[in-house]
């Protein structure tokens, strides 16, 4: 990678981004097109997102990704959103358009892409959404208008009710659209005749992998589980739901996606999507081994 000061400088921002396979896969479909770009990972705390947006209009970086806390609380520092990103209300993609800060979502279109790719087409299907936030917003939005139900779950009940009438103010009051606090009565009651679920919280993401956001007797073969979080690949949901003959689908489909979907944003070109695939598990295979190391060096002292 040869660096000059034509350089265009992508990045995401988020706390915390030092999970994030995303400068992997993106640096990996640059290199791959010879484009000159290069892509970092920036911590945001929530307290210096404005600073932060204030830095990208400064430095004229060319694009950004944006991650959890800030999908919904970036826009107000934007100059603009595309047509998704406005009606659903949040952003993970932002394009510097010669000065202009313009806010779009690829989440919806990342997580529906994932889903055909794994033969899980979720069209006249019942499908459960767990989480009512950024990433659960833009999805919701996709999938309302070509699943038969869409049943929306929140911890937050109110989260979960003002999105739902978002959804049906924006959509039409048609749709079948759902929303009921996330609670064991509600998950056993909903996942009884659900075709999907999806994970749209961030429950067993790491430190905290033994967590999971759905008992295990309520899962069943006939049941898709995709789980958003990719960091551990399988969480504790994807290996309860694999054990319980489901077929899942991990995180990392969902972010090579919506990246793939960012990068063409950015570029204007279609993303090497195999490309980003591999480079992933390449990682994550690196990352393995690196710790098992330690453990081996952590057990000889």
């Amino acid at each position: 990678m040869n660096l000059s000061g034509k350089t265009r400088i992508c990045a995401l921002i988020g706390d915390p981004v030092e999970h994030s396979l995303s400068p992997v896969i993106q640096n990996a479909a640059f290199k791959h097109l010879g484009l000159d770009y290069i892509y970092l990972a920036f911590n945001v705390r929530a307290d210096r997102l404005k600073d932060a947006v204030s830095g990208i209009r400064a430095l004229n970086m060319h694009g950004l990704n944006v991650t959890m806390p800030h999908k919904i609380a970036v826009i107000k520092y934007l100059d603009g959103l595309d047509e998704t990103a406005s009606r659903v209300g949040s952003v993970n993609t932002i394009l510097n358009s010669d000065g202009r800060l313009i806010g779009y979502t690829t989440d919806g279109v990342g997580a529906l892409n994932a889903l055909k790719s794994a033969d899980a087409d979720p069209s006249g299907k019942k499908v459960v959404i767990l989480g009512a936030g950024g990433s659960s917003r833009a999805v919701s939005f996709t999938l309302a208008e070509i699943a038969s139900e869409l049943v929306i779950l929140n911890r937050t009940f109110d989260r979960a009710k003002d999105l739902k009438n978002v959804l049906r103010r924006v959509l039409g009051n048609e749709l079948r659209i759902k929303a009921a606090p996330l609670t064991d009565e509600y998950l056993k009651k909903e996942l009884e005749d659900a075709d999907i679920l999806i994970n749209a919280t961030s429950v067993g993401m790491k430190p905290n992998s033994d967590d999971t956001p759905v008992k295990r007797d309520y899962l069943r073969k006939d049941l898709v589980v995709f789980d958003f979080v990719y960091e551990p690949l399988e969480t504790r949901l994807l290996r309860e739901a694999r054990l319980a003959g489901a077929k899942v689908i991990d995180g990392l489909s969902m972010l090579i996606h919506q990246g793939a979907a960012s990068f063409r944003i950015w570029t204007g070109m279609k993303a090497p999507v195999e490309i980003m695939m591999d480079a992933a598990l390449k990682r994550i295979k690196q990352l393995k081994s690196s710790a098992s190391n330690n453990v081996k060096e952590d057990a000889a002292l």
